[in-house]
């Protein structure tokens, strides 16, 4: 393949560090790539009132893969406290840039896989018969619909009359709510369409039947939000028994799904969830193989081809300022294995993912978080490895 233009958006606080750190990485693996550098997040809030502005969003239609690090967001207050002077007062309103990168390009499809490494010291173990001590294997996938649900921005405060009359018109809505003065009425939707729930669903099961696991798991609430969760769950049992007989369809409530998360976590596979739920069940799965630091995601187009790649955690602004940086970069260096995998880079995914789970499992090379220290600027006095020697060890072992 010829080499291509990733777009590198680093974002905020520890995605700057996490993700130079991840492309030394690929180009030690051998991945050949120019990278375009794209303006996002709180910077460009403050003093453009845009944190997503549009010469970023050329760059990503041109190019069609991006790199993306993490982004600070804040409340609506404390977003419009932080513009410029020369801004305020212009109506101007903060949303997540990465919310309006997944709307805009409609990244519908969002994967996130929790794969436990052998010898991480994070693994989640439990108590097994005669006071024996288990560590389960979690390899679970969760598929989460990325541009609906309860994150598609349609809400309001003090909701306009028509939409205020149309509420009016649900006996439900009359009965609970009337008695609210309007303007004291928040109110947010939770939109499911047929066709990208079909879209999620699919490519569930299409990654299941690919990579071999046995079940698929709708996890919603069915039996409270009948309507929505209701349609995700019918459509599920409609595909498997149409088109995927032999990969079991199992249901769970996410409620259930929590509690039972340490119970059996080995049970799973494939996961499929609306936005909201996807989000709280993968970040559930992510504490069992070690938590933020090694939770990865993909979101992308599959008509398309546009991608946009990212570790699930935050900004983490305290410790941007630290002298030497301590976060561990490893959910952004698998971030850019699921990118290489996307763009049919596979073998030097593998390699690199070898080269992880080897330094990881040799445990000489071990960030604050896998020692279990706090995340203080003094943790690599102590022996723990920087975000720079953990990318280190893993490039020694490419």
């Amino acid at each position: 393949m010829g080499k291509r233009t990733i777009v590198k958006m680093p974002g905020d606080g520890i995605g700057k560090v996490v993700l130079d750190e991840a492309i030394r990485v690929l180009d030690a693996a051998g991945f050949e790539a120019s990278y375009v550098n794209g303006d996002i997040g709180w910077e460009f809030w403050c003093n453009e009132g845009n944190p997503l502005p549009e010469r970023t969003i050329k760059l990503l239609k041109e190019h069609k893969i991006g790199l993306f690090g993490a982004i600070t967001s804040k409340p609506k207050d404390a977003a419009t406290a932080e513009l410029s002077p020369a801004l305020k007062d212009k109506g101007l309103v903060y949303s997540s840039p990465i919310v309006g990168l997944r709307q805009h390009f409609g990244l519908d499809i969002c994967m996130r896989p929790c794969h436990s490494y052998k010898g991480n010291p994070l693994n989640f173990i439990r108590r097994g018969q005669n006071n024996t001590i288990e560590e389960p294997e979690v390899d679970v996938v969760i598929f989460r619909q990325n541009t609906e649900g309860l994150y598609g921005g349609v809400e309001w405060s003090n909701p306009p009359d028509d939409v205020y009359n149309a509420l009016l018109t649900h006996p439900k809505f009359r009965k609970n709510f009337e008695w609210c003065p309007k303007e004291e009425l928040s109110v947010s939707t939770r939109i499911f369409t047929k066709k990208f729930t079909e879209r999620i669903l699919r490519a569930a099961f299409e990654h299941a039947k690919k990579y071999g696991y046995k079940s698929v798991t709708v996890c919603e609430k069915p039996n409270v939000i009948r309507e929505t969760s209701g349609m995700m769950y019918q459509m599920a049992k409609a595909i498997q028994k149409a088109d995927y007989p032999g990969i079991e369809l199992w249901n769970t409530n996410i409620d259930a799904q929590m509690m039972w998360l340490t119970k059996n976590p080995e049970d799973y596979g494939v996961i499929v969830a609306g936005n909201m739920f996807g989000d709280i069940v993968s970040d559930g799965f992510a504490g069992l193989i070690g938590g933020l630091g090694f939770a990865c995601s993909a979101q992308f187009n599959p008509d398309t081809g546009i991608g946009v790649f990212e570790p699930t955690h935050g900004s983490a602004p305290k410790y941007a300022d630290y002298p030497v940086s301590i976060v561990n970069p490893i959910a952004m260096i698998e971030s850019a294995c699921m990118m290489l995998d996307f763009i049919d880079e596979n073998a030097i995914a593998a390699k690199i993912r070898k080269a992880v789970a080897e330094v990881i499992a040799e445990g000489k090379v071990r960030t604050y978080d896998m020692m279990k220290m706090a995340g203080r600027p003094d943790v690599v006095e102590k022996g723990a490895a920087s975000t720079r020697q953990m990318a280190d060890a893993i490039i020694v072992k490419l």
